[in-house]
């Protein structure tokens, strides 16, 4: 078996998106970053994401590629890392991905651009040369769902039948997400490996087609972990009963600065967190009433979780 097969392979069930964790004074905390490290891994994740949630676009280069390097360390022996890795030219993305190889990552992901809209030749020829630059994984990012536009079908399924589907991974978030599952499972004879990454909330339906796993956040890392471990199981009684209250309380963040703002609420009640700072500006300010309102939800779920 090859070593990018072997990488590939190792992706799969639980892989947490991980917040970041600041100082006050908006430094990162990595001392917490290692205690979340080590509650996920605890809770039965089964590997890490360095992603949006994770603020990489609001971390400078130098920051971000600490920070990979760190959870690479932190999380070895114990589950594979993926990085992400898109930015808004191809040259800072290849070198990102080189750097995420380099600190120990087994894969990155990449999102397109944000800052400018590409025709799809362009977009073809961002993601080859990221797959070019690195020997590892490459998790096509559509995350529309929080920013950019929707990747056709044709050009995911086409990057994965040219280099492979141990190379080329996908990550799809454009609605409606159930149907370009299906597409894109139709497109690429069920060979491509796809992961959830709607929070939860799309898990059910997308592991009838066919997710090898699901990309949460910390937060609510057990009860993601009973949910696919019940799916995995035929349980689909227990994973109904945990998807319903899991789909209403992600159903309270609707924007990427809401996911951080909740995710680290949540993280901060658990005694993960010692605060809830997020860099600003932020589009999101998690007000009073908001907070209850998670934390309604969030008791109503662990009752179910157990």
């Amino acid at each position: 078996m090859s070593t990018e097969s072997s990488a590939s392979d190792a992706l799969g069930g639980v892989q947490i998106v991980f917040q970041l964790p600041y100082h006050v004074d908006e430094s990162i905390d990595f001392d917490t970053l290692g205690l979340e490290i080590d509650h996920v891994f605890a809770a039965g994740a089964d590997g890490l994401v360095m992603a949006m949630v994770t603020e990489v676009l609001r971390l400078t280069e130098a920051e971000r590629h600490e920070v990979a390097g760190f959870t690479c360390q932190a999380a070895a022996g114990r589950g594979p890392v993926v990085v992400s890795v898109g930015a808004e030219s191809t040259r800072g993305a290849c070198g990102l991905a080189e750097q995420a190889e380099s600190a120990g990552a087994s894969a990155v992901m990449a999102i397109p651009p944000v800052s400018i809209g590409v025709d799809e030749d362009q977009l073809r020829n961002y993601y080859e040369r990221i797959l070019q630059s690195i020997s590892l994984p490459v998790i096509v990012q559509d995350a529309s769902g929080y920013v950019g536009r929707p990747m056709s079908i044709e050009l995911q399924a086409g990057l994965m039948n040219q280099w492979g589907p141990d190379r080329v991974l996908f990550k799809p978030e454009a609605n409606p997400i159930g149907p370009r599952l299906t597409a894109l499972r139709e497109a690429t004879d069920a060979r491509a490996r796809v992961f959830e990454g709607s929070g939860g909330i799309a898990l059910l339906d997308s592991y009838r087609r066919g997710v090898v796993g699901t990309m949460p956040g910390a937060d609510l890392v057990e009860p993601l972990v009973a949910l696919w471990n019940a799916l995995e199981g035929g349980d689909w009684d227990r994973a109904t009963d945990i998807s319903e209250p899991l789909t209403a309380l992600v159903m309270l963040q609707e924007s990427l600065d809401s996911f951080i703002a909740v995710e680290k609420h949540i993280l901060v009640r658990k005694g993960v967190f010692c605060n809830e700072v997020i860099r600003g500006p932020v589009g999101f300010v998690l007000d009073a009433e908001t907070r209850a309102e998670v934390d309604r939800r969030y008791d109503r779920l662990m009752a179910v979780v157990g």
